[in-house]
């Protein structure tokens, strides 16, 4: 069961999925309104969007409200903070001063740094830069940094932790590493590293706007923090209406997350970069967005479409349309697309709302075929699949998969996968295909719990209330815990 995003929730009360917006093009601009959706699903307060094409600003629109207590509509000129994607700004900092010769980064650590730890000495900034270090995270069990705000303290308990892994074994997101970056930085080039990065990316750049700060800070015209999570002993219960969220990043911190800034200001910030302002070597460049190749040969990063880690930049490594896309918080990221040409911004006040999730479909209002709908975003085995349903049809899937298994030995469908697949259909307004696709899951994982929850949403929706609860209760039957399909099978058994 999917559904747990929204497709499911909007067709069951009749609202419009997202994709009936391309029907509406004549009355408003199509991204506009795709955005505009997004923010109603994932309850966005505000949100600003910049896309940049051969080197120009082609959109730049803010959207809702920026400030929920006071009603205060968002401008162009509100302030969001984009979290960790500060980290990429770090990566563009290290590359300034490696072309200057200050540093290299396959350097240790211990080049640069007095007094650190033995087991930390041979770890080298690259290492650090991509999350390969296996340093302690200095970020404690309940994701406060450590020592209250005092650098010192902060160090001084984070050093007597032992390394989580062997340098290169493993990616694991660090903060550690960062502020010892900033260290670096501070240290070489004479300045605070906060005021290297203003001086030499915003400033160049003409970030007007753009400034280091947290919620304690005064900000004119911040957008705020939003959370749909409110924490209730060691659990976190989801709410149904934003809350406020708190973030404090003690300056020495904000190598990892500090950076506030606007669409535009971000907008300009690519261009400088591409355009070689920043960095004056195409080689720092292709350096800084090529993803760390662990040990073992592979590459990694935090999921499936961030899939690696270069220097402060997360890569989204695939043979269609690869990127480097910067996350922060939940709440912002920007994609570069590497051989498109393209590069889109989304800043949003609300942890959680993961615009990375959706700016590739942004871009396909730009690269047509980028189109979820198109079957972009697809695995290998499901491109496969859809081809071949395609040409024979979605009402023989059972028997077409059966035929690509058989063909190919290597080939593998994964069951999140098919069940992502079918709620697509489901959103494009295809619930013929996505019943037969939401049964062949049943029949390749009849054991999934899941797989017969989802056909039974899929079955209630149709309004084939009888069958929808053969499925439930078979989904429950594999997993008593399932909740979900305990309250529908209580509903529909009353009617």
């Amino acid at each position: 069961m999917n559904l747990k995003n929204t497709a499911f929730t909007l067709l069951l009360f009749g609202l419009n999925p997202i994709f009936s917006i391309a029907q509406q093009l004549n009355t408003a601009d199509s991204v506009d309104l795709f955005l505009k959706q997004k923010m109603q699903e994932r309850h966005i307060p505000a949100l600003q969007v910049a896309v940049v094409r051969e080197g120009k600003i082609i959109k730049n629109t803010t959207y809702g409200i920026a400030n929920l207590e006071n009603n205060i509509i968002a401008k162009p000129e509100s302030i969001f903070s984009v979290n960790s994607i500060t980290k990429a700004f770090v990566g563009v900092a290290i590359m300034q001063l490696a072309e200057e010769g200050k540093l290299k980064i396959t350097h240790p650590l211990s080049l640069y740094l007095d007094s650190l730890p033995t087991a930390w000495q041979k770890i080298t900034l690259q290492q650090v830069l991509t999350h390969t270090s296996g340093l302690p995270d200095i970020l404690d069990a309940e994701e406060q940094v450590m020592g209250h705000g005092d650098e010192n303290l902060a160090l001084d308990e984070v050093k007597k932790l032992p390394v989580e892994f062997e340098a290169g074994d493993k990616f694991r997101y660090n903060q550690t590493g960062y502020v010892l970056l900033g260290q670096i930085i501070t240290k070489l080039s004479g300045m605070h590293f906060t005021q290297f990065i203003e001086n030499r990316q915003f400033k160049i750049a003409g970030m007007k706007l753009t400034r280091f700060g947290d919620s304690y800070d005064v900000i004119p015209d911040y957008a705020g923090a939003y959370t749909m999570n409110r924490q209730v002993g060691n659990r976190f219960i989801k709410n149904k209406i934003p809350g406020i969220g708190y973030m404090q990043f003690p300056v020495f911190f904000r190598t990892a997350a500090g950076i506030l800034s606007t669409s535009t200001d971000m907008a300009n910030w690519i261009i400088a970069l591409e355009s070689g302002k920043l960095l004056k070597n195409k080689a720092s460049i292709d350096s800084m967005w090529t993803p760390a190749v662990l040990n073992n040969g592979k590459i990694d990063g935090f999921n499936k479409l961030n899939n690696g880690y270069g220097l402060g930049w997360p890569t989204v490594t695939r043979a269609d349309h690869p990127a480097v896309g910067p996350v922060g918080g939940g709440r912002s990221a920007l994609f570069i697309y590497l051989k498109d040409d393209l590069s889109i911004i989304v800043l949003s006040n609300l942890m959680g709302s993961n615009p990375e999730q959706f700016i590739d479909e942004i871009a396909g209002y730009y690269i047509p075929d980028m189109h979820t709908a198109n079957g972009f975003g697809l695995s290998i085995a499901l491109t496969k699949l859809r081809t071949e349903l395609l040409k024979q049809g979605f009402s023989n899937a059972d028997r077409v998969a059966a035929s690509l298994l058989k063909k190919d030995t290597v080939l593998k469908f994964d069951e999140d996968e098919l069940n992502d697949w079918g709620y697509q259909l489901l959103s494009q307004k295809k619930p013929k295909e996505a019943l037969s696709i939401f049964t062949l899951n049943t029949k390749l994982f009849p054991k999934s719990s899941n797989t017969y929850d989802s056909l039974g949403e899929m079955l209630e929706l149709e309004g084939n209330n009888k069958n929808a609860l053969l499925n439930y209760r078979k989904s429950l039957s594999l997993n008593p815990g399932n909740q979900h399909a305990a309250n529908r099978i209580k509903i529909l058994s009353k009617n």
